[in-house]
């Protein structure tokens, strides 16, 4: 943990993952071959959680599991990491979560999440543990819990003026009202294309689709672009796109979990967005050069 950070919650999903390694990913009614099987703890949330950890935030996780090995598993990984788990209950019907990865050789993926667990995270079990966060947190959330516990916290921050960072993945046509009182949302290509139907060819449509997307309220938008950087636009009138470094891509899954669990980080330690994202490009460029998720995830001293 580093000094003078304010505290990050995430709440969100946590899963386990099946990761199959391929040559190419199937089409449709297509079976291929796996050169090589990896079961490794996931969820966008969890995912988040141990990259601000591994940065050296003060992070919490929020989430929901089932009453399974899996869980067991999950927290035990989680607690290695320095992560509070105390908020983090189990469900005695629904499984823990889990997500089927493909991997070709190019480092591109294909997910099915099967969310379990997860599903289960409702407004009404969430409302005891958000007064439990401090008013100085950045609250970090994703979309692989339900929608209305998403709302939920969006406006139990808003009346506390909390700072939440949203990663609206897996991509939804989101409406404005959903947005509006967000500090930052993150979303990549495909999720920014999801929400403002601009169809992202060149940083020309990156633009398009910020400048929508700040028109839903959003004090800042972030699209990442993968192996091509990030766009940052804000209401203040910044536009600026930060390069990621070059590197050799092996496995691309949670690659914008590391982005944004570092940005988190970044921004609880005081940086400016510009230089948080910076930042958060280069952690999210070592990770792809890693197999796997959680594993993937660079220390702050790597940086």
């Amino acid at each position: 943990m580093t000094a003078n950070s304010n505290p990050i919650f995430v709440i969100g999903s946590i899963n386990t993952d099946m990761v199959a390694m391929t040559e190419v990913l199937p089409s449709p009614g297509e079976t291929v071959m796996s050169r090589e099987f990896m079961m490794t703890a996931g969820g966008k949330g969890a995912n988040q959680a141990v990259a601000a950890a591994r940065m050296g935030g003060d992070v919490t996780m929020i989430g929901r599991l089932g009453n399974d090995v899996f869980a067991e598993q999950s927290i035990k990984r989680l607690k290695s990491e320095n992560i509070n788990c105390e908020f983090i209950t189990k469900d005695t019907e629904k499984s823990s979560g889990v997500a089927l990865i493909s991997v070709d050789q190019n480092g591109e993926n294909h997910i099915v999440v099967a969310p379990g667990a997860n599903e289960t995270l409702t407004k009404e079990r969430l409302g005891s543990v958000l007064s439990q966060i401090p008013d100085n947190a950045i609250v970090m959330m994703q979309l692989e819990i339900p929608l209305e516990s998403v709302v939920s916290v969006i406006e139990f921050c808003k009346k506390s003026n909390k700072k939440i960072i949203l990663d609206p993945a897996p991509a939804k046509n989101l409406t404005p009202d959903f947005t509006k009182s967000l500090y930052m949302i993150t979303p990549n290509e495909t999720e920014a294309t999801a929400m403002t139907g601009v169809k992202i060819k060149d940083l020309r449509d990156v633009k398009k689709a910020a400048i929508k997307l700040l028109g839903s309220g959003s004090q800042y938008v972030l699209i990442t672009m993968g192996a091509n950087g990030v766009y940052l636009a804000s209401q203040n009138d910044e536009f600026e796109y930060i390069p990621s470094p070059k590197v050799t891509t092996i496995d691309s899954t949670a690659a914008g979990d590391c982005f944004n669990g570092t940005l988190a980080v970044s921004l609880s330690q005081g940086l400016s967005v510009f230089e948080a994202a910076k930042k958060a490009c280069r952690a999210a460029s070592i990770s792809v050069t890693r197999k796997g998720a959680q594993d993937s995830m660079p220390f702050i001293n790597e940086l």
